[in-house]
């Protein structure tokens, strides 16, 4: 099969327009891009390809026929830029949190400029955070299943922004301050064992049963393949994503812990994004998988949307 890949951009280009020659009677994406790679100079990592009716030819291990690619076709190619790998991205943004939390509670009279003992809440905030980002970080290494291998280098600086900013010190310096110390919640409802141990019992509910849907969603897919199937079982009977959802209980619960502003806030921004994610997804679950997909499934809010 022979191919000619025009660049995207209308600028002059030395490598592109190329013609490429693949081998084999059904040759695959994979095999274009490394033939791009060969000619080109351009990492497979870093190619998007797409045809002249907008398909992304986004599965490498997947015949160029399924795409309606034939002998003598253009495609269209766009460099996506320096790449990073998913998991140094993850690893590297649930990282800030997990030392600026101690860094603000340990280090809070240099903070706050004064001496206070802390609360029996702060205290309890700072082992949640620290068992929520720990079990994320634990969850990249031996859990998730990539679909891609990389994305853009730009986005480790924006993820990372996120949590180590929104999720780190904006959630920890207003968190770990004396207005929520030990003298100042004394005798208060926060400072009671049914309002700690509720919440926390509650916490510690989504977040195992948010363990439980990545572990499904990850037997879903082979290591080392990019299948996809639909997710069933816990949790999945009533929405698409119920990983997002449990995390968003997971974060109400602390909310409800702390009674923090900059907790709701982060909780509002989190919620807010993972929605968007999750109609993403549910719209796409029901494009591939059609009339075999559950009716009645919501995207992330049982009974709600």
């Amino acid at each position: 099969m022979r191919v000619t890949v025009n660049p995207r951009s209308a600028r002059p280009s030395k490598r592109f327009p190329l013609t490429v020659n693949l081998d084999g009677a059904k040759p695959t994406v994979a095999s274009l891009k490394s033939a791009i790679a060969l000619q080109a100079k351009v990492n497979v990592h870093r190619q998007r390809i797409t045809t002249a009716d907008k398909k992304v030819l986004d599965n490498d291990d997947s015949p160029l026929s399924d795409y309606g690619v034939h002998d003598g076709d253009s495609l269209t190619f766009k460099d996506l830029g320096p790449q990073v790998a998913w998991k140094t991205v993850f690893l590297t943004e649930y990282f800030g949190p997990l030392f600026i939390h101690p860094a603000f509670f340990f280090g809070s009279k240099l903070f706050y400029r004064k001496e206070f003992e802390h609360s029996r809440m702060q205290q309890v905030a700072l082992v949640l955070i620290l068992l929520h980002y720990a079990k994320r970080e634990l969850e990249t290494l031996f859990v998730h299943r990539f679909s891609s291998a990389t994305m853009p280098i730009l986005n480790l600086f924006k993820n990372s922004g996120h949590y180590w900013g929104l999720s780190g010190v904006l959630l920890a310096a207003p968190l770990y301050g004396p207005w929520n110390g030990a003298a100042r919640l004394a005798g208060s409802v926060q400072d009671g064992d049914a309002w700690l141990y509720g919440w926390t019992a509650l916490w510690v509910y989504a977040e195992l049963s948010n363990l439980v849907t990545h572990l499904n969603l990850a037997s879903l897919r082979p290591k080392g393949t990019k299948t996809r199937a639909i997710p069933r079982g816990y949790g999945f009977d009533r929405v698409s994503c119920a990983n997002y959802w449990f995390e968003t209980v997971a974060w109400g619960a602390f909310t409800g812990l702390t009674l923090n502003w900059a907790a709701a806030l982060f909780s509002a921004v989190a919620v807010g994004q993972m929605y968007v994610w999750a109609l993403k997804k549910h719209r796409r679950y029901r494009k591939e998988f059609g009339d075999k997909y559950p009716r009645g499934r919501k995207a992330m809010f049982p009974y709600l949307a």
